[in-house]
């Protein structure tokens, strides 16, 4: 099976009409590129609150319906799949869910992934849980015969997602971010806490730009899975989009700072070095070694020479 992915990267502000406006020409961008879905980071219509605007005080959700639905129709009118990234209003004076929409062709929501792990403390007074609540649930859908599944930024840290996403059979995960935006003064504290002289030994010079794209090899490498990664490119932004195949290896990157839609095709006929491949299910079962274990009395006494 083949299918052709655009991974794109905007400014993201807390300007849902700007947004929009840039959502359309990536669509139409990619369009052209024959991309048979188009995947947008974390909360990219809405905005993202604490980074792109303050609160969701007064927040104009009419607004963010309205272009919603405008977003629906024009997956409709270009004929492909979009995953969008945006907030999902709750009732009852509840936080919201920072939400992927998983739109198909025809311009239906054919389902909504809610990011899980939220970063914060666990009184829900710091990080993503001051705005957001979290979700209960993994997506897992189909596109040109191809199984997929969704998550959203802070879950790099928990590899138990991609593997329970390995169990369940999924083949390509779109996983959105956003770490654009960040101001001057934060962006220096966070290269400040890694350390100038650190840089040159690390991918990067803050946490995000060494450990999310280390993450995300990893992840793909120990599960045999294609990841496409967008994030904000509002400045600064501490990384660039890219597309991992499945042995770890990227296949495309967009530059930093600056607007791009990153075309990728994956053909799950192609096959990639996978070192794991003979046990990964064996350790997805408890099993936590290969081959045969031997009976040796050498092999029970671990205290003596």
């Amino acid at each position: 099976m083949k299918l052709t992915i655009a991974t794109c990267q905007f400014p993201i502000s807390g300007d849902i009409k700007r947004n929009y406006d840039y959502i359309v020409k990536q669509v139409k961008e990619a369009k052209r590129k024959n991309a048979h879905v188009v995947h947008f980071p974390e909360t990219c219509l809405s905005g993202y609150a604490g980074t792109d605007f303050t609160s969701y005080d007064d927040y104009d959700w009419d607004t963010l319906l309205h272009y919603t639905k405008k977003v629906l129709d024009l997956a409709k009118e270009q004929d492909v799949w979009i995953v969008l990234g945006s907030t999902h209003k709750l009732s009852n004076g509840n936080k919201p869910h920072s939400s992927l929409y998983i739109i198909n062709n025809k311009g239906k929501i054919i389902d909504r992934y809610d990011k899980r792990f939220c970063a914060g403390d666990a009184q829900s007074n710091t990080g993503d849980l001051a705005y957001y609540a979290p979700g209960n649930h993994f997506v897992v859908f189909e596109i040109n015969g191809i199984k997929c599944g969704t998550l959203v930024c802070h879950e790099y840290r928990y590899p138990e997602l991609y593997r329970e996403y390995k169990k369940r059979e999924v083949q390509l995960i779109f996983h959105s971010y956003h770490t654009g935006n960040i101001n001057k003064q934060r962006y220096k504290e966070m290269q400040d806490y890694v350390g100038g002289e650190l840089w040159n030994f690390n991918n990067g010079s803050t946490l995000p730009e060494i450990t999310m794209p280390a993450a995300m090899h990893m992840a793909a490498a120990n599960n045999y899975m294609w990841i496409s990664c967008p994030t904000s490119c509002a400045k600064q932004s501490c990384w660039s989009s890219f597309f991992v195949r499945p042995d770890g290896v990227i296949t495309g990157k967009l530059k930093k700072n600056i607007t791009g839609v990153l075309i990728s095709e994956i053909d799950t006929e192609t096959k990639y070095y996978d070192s794991t491949i003979a046990w990964r299910k064996r350790a997805m079962e408890g099993i936590f070694h290969s081959g045969m274990i031997v009976e040796d009395e050498r092999s029970d006494t671990r205290t003596k020479l």
